[in-house]
């Protein structure tokens, strides 16, 4: 139940204001666990917003993730839908589409827009201390997430690109035995460092992306990861970057939940050769 981890959620909130579910759940030592919220945990919310309240005459609950409810959720519905006088639901959700219907259905929705890119990359040399180059950098490729910006600080001095350029000239170039030295490498980063490996690239596919539909943008984004995403436009097609970004997606996804990386790693490199196979130039530095 929620309440016997009071006192490691208060910790938690307190050292990781920015954390994550998979955060949280590393946290508390649940290991490969999903998070959920059980029909125990419905029954003891009906039962304690049954009580009266001891001072304040206030009552409030706040809810991290409904995603989590399953079809169990259908048992708080009475209580959101008629509350007890003076008794406030806040449901904080990150994605709106994965809510069951019924409780969505129910409550008045206030989105919170994301930070900017100026905003994150202000917060990261201000707060981390990250240098303009870096911070414009982390602030692009977190896409408005701060909690990935500052994940992707600890890996900031990795050099994504040169090992993205090896890996993608063993795909197209160099054949089966550069490809295994280079999973063989990347299997040496480990879990957060791959998932961030993965993002970059990602990142700069959705810059290429980007350059071919409005190209009068392209001196707004440093140099080298314009040039870069400029010879991706050589190898590939907009079908062909969607294609490889939906398959970086997945990757990144069964990296969260504890794929073997080499395995992972080698399944996608045969994928993105067979993306790719038929429009073939060297990216040479």
């Amino acid at each position: 139940m929620s309440a016997d981890y009071i006192t490691e959620w208060r910790e938690f909130v307190k050292n990781y204001p920015y954390g994550n579910v998979y955060d949280w759940l590393q946290f508390i030592g649940a290991e490969n666990k999903q998070g959920n919220i059980t029909a125990n945990e419905c029954n003891d919310i009906i039962r304690k917003l049954n009580l009266k309240s001891f001072e304040g005459g206030y009552k409030v609950l706040i809810m991290w993730l409904p995603e989590y409810l399953g079809n169990e959720g259908n048992k708080l519905l009475k209580l959101i839908e008629e509350p007890p006088e003076k008794t406030v639901f806040l449901l904080v959700a990150e994605n709106e589409g994965q809510i069951l219907q019924t409780i969505l259905s129910r409550c008045q929705l206030i989105k919170v827009p994301l930070p900017g890119d100026a905003d994150i990359k202000k917060a990261l040399v201000t707060r981390n201390k990250a240098d303009e180059t870096t911070a414009t950098r982390v602030a692009a490729i977190s896409e408005g997430n701060y909690r990935e910006a500052m994940q992707i600080m600890q890996h900031s001095d990795e050099d994504w690109q040169n090992l993205l350029r090896d890996w993608l000239n063993s795909i197209m170039k160099t054949g089966p035995v550069a490809q295994s030295k280079w999973v063989d490498e990347i299997g040496q980063v480990g879990r957060e460092g791959q998932k961030q490996f993965l993002r970059y690239f990602n990142h700069l596919l959705q810059l290429a992306l980007r350059l071919q539909v409005m190209p009068d943008l392209a001196q707004q984004y440093p140099e080298k990861e314009r040039d870069f995403a400029l010879r991706l436009n050589k190898i590939t097609s907009i079908e062909q970057q969607q294609a490889i970004i939906e398959e970086l997606d997945r990757a990144a996804y069964y990296i969260e939940r504890n794929a073997n990386g080499k395995m992972l790693f080698m399944a996608l490199t045969i994928k993105i050769y067979h993306i790719i196979q038929d429009n073939v130039v060297l990216l040479n530095d």
